[in-house]
């Protein structure tokens, strides 16, 4: 499998507690390193993570959700050259399952941006939500 690198980004608001944020990433995400630098809104909490390993928890979400063909769908689409960019519900992760979400205005705390950087993205789709029928 190729190189891959796993970041996620997300805002930790003001009336968030910023514990519940990082247990929201960390259930997506596997050794990742985290760190929190203010920003205009509060503060922002980034993670890094390399290797397939760091994708196994959101691929055991996945499966466990059974959501794996409309996550298919999803990531397929979020393919933009040799990354994989897509965004999930942030209450919903801390909650240890997964929700894909827009970008802006469906969740109001804000999403967890997560992208995916592999010189073989469409790889990856496959191995994080291989078909169910």
């Amino acid at each position: 499998m190729a190189e891959i690198t796993v970041l996620a980004e997300a805002e930790i608001n003001p009336t968030e507690d910023e514990d519940k944020v990082k247990t929201a990433v960390n259930n997506i995400l596997g050794n990742a390193t985290l760190t929190v630098k203010p920003s205009h809104k509060g503060s922002t909490l980034l993670a890094e993570a390399k290797g397939q390993d760091s994708l196994i928890k959101l691929r055991n979400m996945l499966r466990n959700d059974r959501i794996r063909d409309a996550a298919r769908r999803i990531l397929y689409k979020s393919i933009r050259g040799d990354k994989i960019v897509f965004y999930l519900n942030k209450q919903v992760a801390f909650a240890g399952h997964v929700s894909f979400s827009e970008e802006t205005a469906e969740s109001p705390l804000g999403p967890i941006k997560v992208t995916v950087e592999t010189e073989q993205p469409t790889q990856i789709v496959e191995w994080l939500a291989e078909k169910t029928a």
